[in-house]
């Protein structure tokens, strides 16, 4: 059975979360430099079945879209060219790493983890992930 993988994409590195098989469970899985994602994503996929990347969208309070996005553009338009046969789907990212922050402090992370931007990226995506799966 394929998995669904989401990206909390970043100008400099990217949070990647994957679901369980049956698509139940969205769980962490790591963080990658932000230029070398599609060579990561491309050996992932050699190994693992994706049907579907869900890319966070970050937008502003008020919903237009974050400055980050035309950085984001550029890097949806490789992945579609790369895996065309893998849908993309985007889901709105807004409060994502203030939520990753919080759970990490609830969880009692200590407060040198909790600096880890690259902890706080891949907790991101899982709150992304969990998100859609949420409103399936």
């Amino acid at each position: 059975m394929a998995r669904i993988l989401a990206i909390d994409y970043g100008e400099k590195r990217c949070g990647v979360a994957v679901t369980d098989e049956s698509k139940i469970i969205a769980s962490g899985l790591t963080t990658v430099a932000a230029k070398e994602l599609l060579v990561w994503l491309q050996e992932y996929v050699s190994k693992e079945e994706v049907e579907l990347f869900i890319v966070g969208e970050p937008k502003r309070l008020h919903g237009e879209a974050s400055e980050i996005e035309k950085v984001i553009r550029p890097f949806l338009e490789k992945l579609h060219k790369t895996f065309p046969d893998i849908p993309v789907k985007r889901m709105d990212e807004r409060f994502t790493s203030k939520m990753a922050f919080d759970t990490m402090l609830a969880s009692g992370i200590s407060k040198k983890k909790r600096r880890d931007k690259a902890l706080v990226d891949q907790i991101s995506a899982t709150i992304i992930l969990q998100d859609y799966l949420y409103n399936l």
